[in-house]
């Protein structure tokens, strides 16, 4: 999630090995700025020269922290636990959600969620767009 834009990207992996997490980030994130994560080992190598990789320990109840000394607790993971909760109630309303199509129910989510408002010419193109009218 984009912390200015606050678009988002999910994408359902297969396993969260630091070997699939790597290559999905290898992919998908930009070249700097910062991630901000729990101490997971999937998490272990996200640290590149461009990209800081910062990280709260919840095992030692560390839910946020003010590494600057501000009085913001600038490093936490409150965004993407929230985005998980949303799209835990998204899914919810479904009674159940096959793992064969789970991917095409979190897309579903992930537009509605970077769309944030929908006009008439959004709801006109998803009505007619496949019926050619």
């Amino acid at each position: 999630m984009g912390r200015e834009s606050g678009q988002i990207r999910l994408e359902v992996l297969g396993n969260t090995t630091q070997k699939e997490v790597e290559a999905y980030l290898a992919v998908h994130r930009s070249d700097s700025g910062t991630c901000y994560s729990d101490e997971s080992n999937a998490y272990n190598h996200v640290r590149t020269q461009k990209l800081d990789h910062r990280t709260v320990c919840h095992s030692a109840k560390e839910w946020a922290r003010d590494d600057d000394g501000d009085g913001i607790n600038e490093v936490h993971t409150n965004t993407i636990e929230g985005l998980w909760t949303e799209l835990r109630n998204f899914l919810r309303r479904f009674k159940g959600v096959s793992k064969h199509y789970i991917h095409l129910y979190i897309a579903m989510f992930e537009w509605m969620h970077n769309l944030k408002k929908v006009s008439p010419k959004i709801i006109q193109a998803l009505v007619f767009s496949r019926t050619g009218i």
